[in-house]
């Protein structure tokens, strides 16, 4: 599944955008999750310091 997403976004207008992960730590818990988005390649720096 992987893979495809990363083929389409090859095509067209998808290498103006980056799939940024990021680990976040839940305070109660104290377990890690990851959280996924893909943004555009300008909007990168922000996404990591909003989340």
């Amino acid at each position: 599944m992987a893979k495809k997403t990363v083929a389409s976004l090859q095509t067209g207008g998808g290498k103006e955008h980056t799939k940024c992960i990021k680990m976040v730590k839940n305070e109660v818990t104290g377990s890690y999750n990851f959280k996924t988005e893909i943004v555009h390649n300008d909007m990168v720096k922000d996404w990591f310091d909003k989340n």
